[in-house]
């Protein structure tokens, strides 16, 4: 896997979810992936990593298991920190740092956009002395064409929050034979304005995504950009061997005046690609050669994770995330007896997450959760409304099934999992922890993709259900919004507890539309609250990942969101 590609989303439309939401489960694999049998000792989380100096110079090496890396924005899911971000510059960007919440950015924009009072309009300048890498300025113009070709039906498959947003984006079909999109408006080299179809107060980190990075007009072909994008960040693409590597070196034309989130220390970058994670986590432990310029994009596997513990010098040089995608058990609200809420909250207590933590891997695997909103999205509030021993109260789960005069033994809750070894342990631990209060459950496996076709796009053959889900940007909307807005239940959405609640839906529409973030912040925490009082889903763990790097990679760090490293501050020691 590409770590540049985190899995889940937040969009508004079910029809924005389907593409991204199939990693989401992936997400959880991976992560569960990095299981060593539970061993707390081995498994303690390691520091996020530091931030220092930059120094300037040297051959980074990234190794990646991805065998290919597609560097059109317009059908890129990649995060806003890591491998586009070299390349390719937006309007906004993420501010993040190890041990805080997320902020956004300007990148291009010389702040994040000035919004008209009804939350509909945003209106962003651009920087002065700002350039593709052949010297020409970026203008507006170059920011709106790149927008306008991702509705392009050839450019398929990057993240498209703004097609639903902007006024004329559902019928839109791109440059290529729709023309343009009038709800962009370029009225001079430096501005450009967005007409949205309702108040949308998140709409500065959407302009972080891929999608609006500029594309010059005149250099695109949709048949070569995903190898030879036109650079508006500190690297350029100088050699492609395809499935073997990608050789990035400096655009000398960015200007770290104008930037202010990458450093742009190495002289150049290498993707090194389809490596194979146990090899490359033997190779940065082993730490010799040029591996010593290098880290790892993907997770580190468990039987490494060990290895490492047992290793002063690669225990040093291991990151591990402090938390990353929520993991979630949901309960069908729309089936018999789950559709009481006591029984509901039966579940709560009977549920051992412990037991699901040691089969995700220890406390490496994830941190024990109690709400909806991930660590490090800004406006999160801590809480837990069902505190219980880490494995459970039993005792508490039997009095309000009592409370509900819900016969546990009246039927047998179907528990869909995919059907890996990991998923399936997953589902044991949680089948054994509802067995003691009672329930009587029978795990029923299914593969990934016929998994995702009976939880979205079915009408509900199923009680439980283990899932995991990371927003695309830091925001409480993407935390909630999809998971649990009535409109994203069934045809491709992930309310994968059909959980439906009028009251609910109307806060998740007024945090939508609040342009204050403070205002927006305590909005989406209220909702937050409001949904685990009604008790539709389990939080399990927010799951950790962990990344090697050589010894002389300096500023390698994992910040608090999203769950990967930030490849725009890595250095390398002279």
């Amino acid at each position: 896997m590409n770590a540049s590609r985190p899995r889940s989303t937040r969009a508004a439309r079910p029809t924005l979810l389907k593409a991204a939401a199939a990693t989401a489960v992936l997400a959880l694999t991976l992560t569960a992936c990095n299981a060593n049998g539970g061993d707390d000792d081995a498994t303690a989380p390691s520091t996020q990593g530091s931030t220092g100096t930059t120094e300037k110079g040297g051959t980074m090496t990234i190794l990646t298991s991805a065998t290919e890396i597609n560097w059109d924005p317009a059908k890129s899911q990649n995060l806003a920190i890591t491998t586009l971000g070299l390349v390719e510059r937006r309007l906004t960007t993420w501010g993040v740092e190890p041990g805080k919440p997320g902020v956004v950015v300007p990148d291009l924009a010389t702040d994040t956009g000035t919004v008209s009072d009804d939350g509909k309009t945003w209106t962003y300048t651009l920087k002065d002395d700002i350039f593709f890498e052949d010297g020409t300025p970026i203008t507006s113009a170059d920011i709106k064409y790149g927008i306008e070709r991702s509705f392009a039906p050839e450019l398929s498959g990057g993240l498209s929050y703004h097609k639903s947003l902007l006024e004329g984006g559902d019928e839109y079909a791109g440059p290529y034979t729709g023309g343009d999109l009038a709800s962009i408006e370029t009225p001079d080299d430096k501005t450009i304005i967005f007409r949205l179809k309702s108040a949308y107060g998140d709409w500065p980190w959407i302009v972080s995504q891929p999608a609006f990075a500029p594309v010059p007009e005149a250099q695109d072909d949709i048949a070569t950009y995903t190898q030879q994008p036109v650079a508006s960040g500190p690297y350029k693409v100088v050699d492609t061997k395809q499935g073997v590597s990608v050789t990035l070196e400096r655009n000398d034309k960015w200007t770290e005046e104008s930037d202010d989130v990458r450093t742009a220390g190495p002289d150049s970058i290498v993707f090194s690609l389809g490596q194979d994670a146990t090899v490359t986590a033997q190779r940065l432990i082993a730490d010799a050669g040029d591996d010593k310029n290098a880290f790892g994009a993907s997770f580190v596997p468990p039987a490494q994770l060990a290895q490492v513990a047992n290793n002063p010098s690669a225990k040093e040089r291991l990151v591990t995330s402090d938390a990353g995608a929520l993991a979630y058990l949901a309960i069908n609200t729309e089936r018999e007896g789950l559709d009481n809420v006591q029984v509901r909250q039966a579940i709560q207590y009977a549920v051992d997450k412990q037991a699901f933590q040691v089969a995700s891997g220890g406390e490496t695997g994830g941190a024990l959760a109690t709400t909806l909103i991930t660590p490090g999205i800004e406006g999160r509030e801590d809480f837990n409304l069902y505190e219980a021993d880490a494995a459970g109260d039993v005792d508490k789960a039997k009095e309000l099934l009592t409370e509900s005069g819900w016969d546990p033994t009246s039927r047998e809750l179907v528990l869909l999992s995919e059907d890996d070894s990991v998923s399936l342990s997953q589902a044991q631990a949680v089948e054994q922890g509802l067995e003691r209060a009672g329930f009587q459950v029978t795990i029923k496996p299914e593969a990934q993709l016929a998994a995702v076709q009976t939880l979205t796009q079915g009408t509900g053959e199923y009680d439980l259900t283990i899932s995991s889900w990371q927003p695309d940007f830091p925001s409480a909307n993407g935390n909630i919004q999809p998971l649990f807005d009535s409109s994203q239940i069934g045809n491709g959405g992930y309310n994968l507890a059909r959980f439906s609640d009028p009251a609910v839906d109307e806060l998740i529409a007024q945090a939508t539309a609040e342009i204050d973030v403070e205002k927006a912040g305590a909005l989406w925490a209220q909702a937050d609250r409001a949904i685990m009082e009604q008790s539709p889903v389990v939080p399990l763990i927010y799951t950790r990942n962990s990344f090697l790097h050589g010894s002389n990679v300096q500023n390698f760090y994992i910040p608090a969101f999203p769950a990967y490293p930030n490849y725009l501050k890595a250095s390398l020691s002279q």
